[in-house]
């Protein structure tokens, strides 16, 4: 397992665009490239997949552990030429860094520094990241060797030069010039996704022939290391089961924030993954055992979602039966009466949550979430402990979290803390059998989630209940 990670100096400095660049260089020389991304970030994980043509994994210490962290960038990058690891925010940032995960895979640093509106004082920066490891109150730093640094945005042959000669006991690997046209559309929740084709095969090429000019692309090879994970107790996962179950994911535009690893773990768990679009689809797949709604843009796309009145109504009518559908963020924004988009224009949705979400124009939630089950659900009996991520610029209407509709209401079956482990509130609605969340839930946090979704479909199998409802809740405590 050969890999970098490249970190940044700040959310901003240009790391992602580098990282990129890199992926395409390294596939244009004839390289078998598996991205992975720091955190919890779905977007840069599609751009690492549309350059590659390999599916990019997330490597997130707090939410999974260090055991299933290492033992999931073993497998996908086994039969991989070079891993590259897109870091999260500045290099030392967070509880839990872009350091600490180099640290932990072993791996080594290609700094990223944004050199616009700077020349000498560019050594100073890179001594400082070099140097850090004295820690930040009573947090010890972690402090990985770094393999080498390439600067953005320079303006110049000349500016290259100041800023390449004031780095010093460091290897300069390289710069992105100031005057590249290279731009990712972005939006609210971030840059635009994938499934959007935001970038053109034409732009992925420009981009490595622009990298392969200015970045010795030939050293980075030279300098990926082997990874030697510090030893820990690996994670158990679930050994692959034969496939027993279908469960329907939907996938489209408007849907297309999920765990890679979470759709691997159902497979490892016996189901087989049906893709279907909430967009074009008249209606869910037939033959299915149950249904998983991811994240996304629902409110970019809520008119044509709301128009496909077909699919919206076999949604409604595999819940109203008691049918397992599981949602997150996006999905569980589709499962609700409808949404009032960014012009509070409302377009109804399915209708199985008893409210309505309303966009804002500045963002509701973001940060990690724990969520205790205070009752047995589709991911584990009461008291199991899920972790994932929240990011949202809407939020349920207010007042509307418990009121009626045709005589339903939604029960609330987490409770949740940041990732202080401080606790905020309740969430994860649930009605009937579908449970709805703003949260993502990480299926590595907790390997018992597969089997206990496997398990809850099975126990509904020819019954007018699943264990989620009242009355079999002794079923799952």
């Amino acid at each position: 397992m050969q890999g970098i990670v490249i970190a940044g100096t700040h959310s901003g400095c240009g790391k992602t665009t580098v990282t990129l660049g890199i992926l395409a260089a390294l596939r244009k020389k004839g390289y078998k490239v598996q991205p992975f991304k720091a955190g919890p970030d779905f977007i840069d994980t599609g751009l690492h997949r549309l350059i590659t043509g390999r599916t990019s994994i997330n490597l997130d210490l707090w939410m999974c552990g260090r055991g299933y962290v290492t033992d999931c960038f073993s497998r996908h990058a086994a039969d991989a030429d070079i891993a590259v690891v897109e870091g999260v925010m500045g290099m030392y940032d967070g509880a839990i860094s872009t350091a600490d995960l180099a640290a932990v895979l072993g791996l080594q640093v290609i700094l990223v520094v944004d050199a616009y509106g700077m020349a000498e004082s560019a050594g100073a920066v890179v001594r400082g990241f070099r140097d850090q490891g004295l820690g930040i109150g009573e947090k010890e730093i972690t402090n990985p060797r770094l393999a080498g640094i390439i600067f953005n945005r320079i303006a110049s042959d000349r500016h290259y030069q100041r800023v390449k000669d004031s780095v010093k006991d460091v290897p300069v690997l390289g710069y992105v010039p100031r005057s590249i046209d290279f731009k990712i559309p972005h939006r609210h929740l971030g840059l635009t996704v994938a499934e959007e084709a935001p970038i053109s095969a034409e732009v992925i090429d420009k981009l490595a022939d622009t990298v392969l000019e200015h970045i010795d692309v030939n050293e980075i090879v030279r300098r990926r290391g082997s990874a030697e994970a510090r030893k820990e107790k690996t994670s158990r996962l679930p050994s692959v089961q034969s496939l027993e179950l279908k469960i329907a994911v939907a996938y489209d535009k408007a849907f297309c924030f999920y765990y890679e690893d979470n759709l691997d773990l159902l497979r490892q768990a016996g189901a087989e993954i049906v893709m279907f679009s909430p967009l074009t689809d008249s209606r869910i797949p037939d033959n299915i055992d149950a249904v998983y709604i991811g994240g996304g843009y629902p409110e970019l796309y809520a008119g044509e979602l709301s128009g496909n009145r077909p699919m919206r109504e076999s949604i409604k009518k595999w819940s109203d039966e008691g049918r397992p559908i599981y949602a997150e963020c996006g999905g569980f924004m589709y499962l609700t009466g409808g949404i009032y988009d960014f012009d509070n224009v409302f377009h109804p949705m399915a209708g199985v949550f008893p409210f309505k979400t309303v966009m804002r124009k500045c963002r509701s939630r973001l940060g990690y979430r724990e969520a205790v089950l205070k009752e047995g659900s589709i991911l584990g009996k009461k008291g199991a402990v899920v972790r994932g991520h929240e990011f949202h610029y809407s939020e349920i209407e207010k007042n509307g979290q418990r009121s009626a509709v045709r005589g339903q209401h939604a029960d609330l079956v987490y409770s949740v803390k940041n990732g202080e482990t401080e606790y905020l509130y309740d969430e994860g609605y649930r009605v009937k059998n579908t449970l709805g969340s703003y949260i993502h839930v990480h299926f590595g946090s907790n390997l018992t989630i597969a089997g206990s979704i496997i398990d809850f479909i099975k126990e509904g199998h020819g019954k007018d209940h699943y264990c989620g409802t009242r009355e079999s809740q002794e079923r799952c405590e």
